[in-house]
């Protein structure tokens, strides 16, 4: 982390060179910041300064939690009220800042806030303290490996580097940085300053893909040493634990990463943040664990009192876990392994397919036939091809198998129905990607067929948030030039409507094939139209980040349907994997759709922050009313939130599923009013801007 002194008014930048971010403090008079130390602050900082002023002001109106330095809250993130304190010796946490930020001071403080900013006044001068860590979203170096396993072993051990803490506090996401990246060279070298902490945790396992490969997320968050032996097993200082249950090995690491994560969760409480967290709540009378001394004891020590759980205990309560990653164990694809060890997702290791494995299921195939054939093509629909051949490329297409998560993410070769085909480079844009600086979203709409010009209606839909600027622009039947140009220019995304086939996408003057592309300057896209998933693929190698595509022929109107509601969930916070399936609702046939490339990516943040819906299920004489939360980018698991149906100041864990609330009609409604968000009901999805129980 980096400090400078401001040239056009007095003041200090924060810069970030891991984020490439920056941020700015503004003071009354000039400051001459000087290195000060890190460990006197509540919170982990990178980096820190002291300088003398009478007061800090911070800009964009961002809310600050006051505490006194032990940690306690005198005045809470939410109020934006002007306070006056009595001196004391205080610790200022700002929110929504692009890197964590502290100050502290000791005296009276004043809370101003006007249109634009806060302003911390100081009874005088004083000396107060800025501190600063990194988000880390970027790694900070890449080890090199060998294709011998053995080297993929060391690399996974030292996912754990980038750790900002081996406390329980790692279950925040903001304590936990990028792993370092891994690339494939002649030798195996590690970067300066990539050291794997010392946790007395390892993960002894048989020197082969098979089992590395599942246990990079549980290497990274326990900061574990990777070992080769004969049984998978963990050891923490001594004690040990066999990591191959009744259920398989793959699966038993992936309780065991979901359990002590979980269980650290709510250990948390006992610290930085002293809350009344929902999940302790449920689970604290069921278990035999004393929360507030686990929390002072070593990470094995708390691995050891975790484990002593039986899983089955704890999981109708364990968090609705968000994606589980299937990775082909291959030396090709070890470098995606820190991407999706950063998401903790949870990670198996699938055969290549074989031929028996890619066929279609004949269910799927016939619920399409008959989509195509019945009534609906009957009465005039049509699907979004240009041909009526049906082709099902065996060695390229096959069933994945299910997984218990929100989100599904495959990365090896063909094409997975039903999970988020992930490539490499796709991966490397993830991390490589810098937001633009212009703060609208440019979003281009492309109808390329007016017998499609139903679902144009999407342009409005990409304008509903109130706080977040969307530049729409609608284009219709454009020559192949014109759609060059728009993929070839910046944009946020890019919605395309109307066909595509072997030669290209459809347009006035003929085809536009993505192959002819110099490059794609636009961050993701949904191509609607049939079999479009070569074209993404492409667009995802000249420069894409992700995208949704079809695998196969799309009847128009549930194209349509699909189409309007990835758009409102898109606006709405959602990534593009969880949009999508909960877009896939729309339709009877959902298995054409999938994402391709960075599917975690967003297109902004939710108007509360985290990505919400509403389920309503009705009742004799109330309705039942769920509030779910979803992860997004600025909303990693292990965050936590208040639900805005209730004043307690309970909070909860992401994602999760807040308990049922028993509402009237005119009660739901009132709720539906508090956010724009998706509402589920009998099956369907709604918008909570135009469902009402009392106006039917």
């Amino acid at each position: 982390m980096e400090f400078d002194t401001l040239d056009r008014r007095p003041g200090i930048a924060v810069f970030d060179p891991i984020e490439n971010a920056r941020f700015e403090l503004y003071t009354d008079d000039p400051v001459a910041p000087e290195p000060t130390a890190t460990d006197e602050f509540y919170f982990p900082v990178d980096a820190a300064v002291a300088f003398e002023t009478t007061a800090v002001e911070i800009p964009n109106y961002l809310s600050v939690v006051v505490r006194t330095q032990d940690g306690e809250i005198s005045v809470d993130a939410t109020t934006f009220d002007d306070r006056s304190l009595p001196a004391d010796d205080y610790l200022l946490e700002l929110q929504s800042t692009p890197m964590k930020l502290y100050v502290a001071v000791r005296g009276e403080l004043e809370l101003n806030h006007d249109e634009t900013s806060v302003t911390i006044r100081f009874d005088g001068s004083r000396r107060p303290r800025v501190g600063t860590r990194s988000f880390h979203e970027r790694p900070t170096g890449t080890i090199t490996v060998t294709d011998d396993v053995e080297d993929a072993m060391k690399a996974v051990s030292l996912l754990g580097s980038a750790l900002k803490t081996t406390s329980c506090e790692r279950s925040f996401p903001t304590l936990r940085g990028h792993p370092p990246l891994v690339e494939r060279g002649k030798s195996f070298d590690v970067p300066d300053g990539v050291e794997r902490p010392e946790t007395g945790v390892e993960l002894v396992m048989p020197p082969e893909r098979e089992y590395v490969y599942p246990a990079a997320s549980l290497a990274y968050y326990l900061g574990a040493a990777v070992v080769p032996g004969d049984e998978p097993r963990l050891v923490a200082d001594g004690v040990e634990r066999s990591l191959d249950g009744p259920d398989g090995y793959e699966t038993t690491v992936n309780r065991v990463l979901r359990q002590s994560f979980f269980l650290d969760c709510l250990t948390r409480t006992e610290g930085y943040y002293d809350v009344d967290l929902y999940e302790r709540e449920q689970v604290e009378s069921l278990v035999d664990l004393d929360f507030a001394d686990l929390y002072g004891r070593s990470l094995a020590a708390q691995l050891d009192a975790y484990l002593s759980v039986p899983f089955e205990t704890l999981e109708p309560y364990v968090l609705d876990w968000h994606l589980t990653t299937d990775v082909v164990p291959t030396a090709e694809n070890l470098p995606a392994l820190p991407y999706f060890a950063d998401e903790l997702s949870l990670v198996r290791t699938p055969r290549r397919p074989d031929v028996a494995s890619v066929e279609p299921t004949p269910e799927t195939f016939d619920d399409f036939t008959r989509a195509r054939t019945t009534a609906a093509v009957a009465d005039g629909e049509f699907t979004r091809s240009t041909s009526d051949e049906w082709n099902w490329d065996d060695d390229e297409m096959f069933q994945v198998q299910a997984a218990d998560t929100v989100e599904h993410a495959w990365v090896g070769s063909g094409y997975p129905i039903g999970a988020n085909k992930v490539t490499l480079e796709s991966l490397r844009r993830k991390v490589d990607h810098t937001p633009p600086d212009d703060s609208a979203l440019t979003v281009h709409v492309v109808c390329n067929d007016s017998a499609m010009a139903d679902e144009n209606v999407v342009g409005e839909f990409y304008g509903l948030r109130d706080l977040i600027t969307f530049d729409v622009s609608i284009h219709e039947r454009t020559t192949a030039d014109e759609l060059a140009t728009l993929f070839e220019t910046s944009a946020d995304f890019l919605h395309y409507i109307g066909h595509v086939d072997d030669e290209g996408f459809l347009c006035a003057d003929g085809y536009l094939d993505a192959r002819s592309l110099d490059d794609v300057n636009v961050d993701a896209f949904l191509l609607n139209a049939c079999r479009s998933y070569r074209q993404g693929e492409m667009l995802v190698e000249k420069g894409s980040r992700g995208g949704v595509v079809t695998l196969a022929e799309v009847i128009n109107s549930s194209a349509t349907n699909v189409g309007r509601a990835l758009a409102r969930l898109l606006s709405c916070g959602f990534s593009l994997r969880t949009a999508l399936g909960l877009a896939k609702d729309e339709v009877l046939v959902s298995v054409e759709y999938v994402t391709i490339g960075d599917g975690g990516l967003t297109l902004c943040q939710s108007e509360s922050g985290v990505p919400a819906m509403f389920q309503i299920r009705r009742e004799e004489d109330c309705y039942l009313l769920e509030h779910h939360t979803f992860v997004a980018s600025s909303y990693g698991i292990g965050s936590m939130v208040s639900s805005i149906l209730e004043e307690s100041p309970t909070r909860y864990l992401v994602p999760g599923s807040r308990p049922r609330f028993e509402l009237s009609a005119e009660e739901v409604d009132d709720a539906l009013d508090l956010e724009l968000l998706p509402v589920e009901m009998d099956g369907r999805l709604y918008w909570s801007d135009d469902f009402s129980l009392t106006d039917g």
